[in-house]
């Protein structure tokens, strides 16, 4: 299934600590799909929300779902590939299936 809802006092404390600067000095970790940097500590945070697969009780639906959404992506974005730069195309969803 999908992971946990975040609850809105936790989305609030995220902004907030991205707006104070306080996200700024923490460790990150590269999302291996999408290529985000999530923060490995947010303050008011459980770690465990930081990271969406670990949102998931079951990991191999995520890393199929994530998977699946970075073919769609790729999919779509085709018809705009000719117009994209250099930079946009290297920073397009990493997959491993082809659509």
């Amino acid at each position: 299934g999908t992971g946990k809802r975040i609850k809105l006092k936790f989305t609030r404390a995220m902004i907030t600590a991205a707006m104070r600067g306080e996200l700024d000095n923490v460790a990150y970790a590269e999302h291996p799909i999408f290529g985000l940097f999530m923060p490995m500590e947010c303050p008011e945070v459980p770690s465990d929300l930081l990271n969406p697969k670990q949102t998931w009780a079951d990991k191999i639906a995520h890393d199929n779902k994530a998977q699946d959404l970075a073919n769609r992506f790729r999919k779509n974005f085709a018809k705009f590939e000719e117009h994209a730069s250099e930079e946009i195309l290297a920073a397009a969803p990493k997959s491993s299936i082809q659509a």
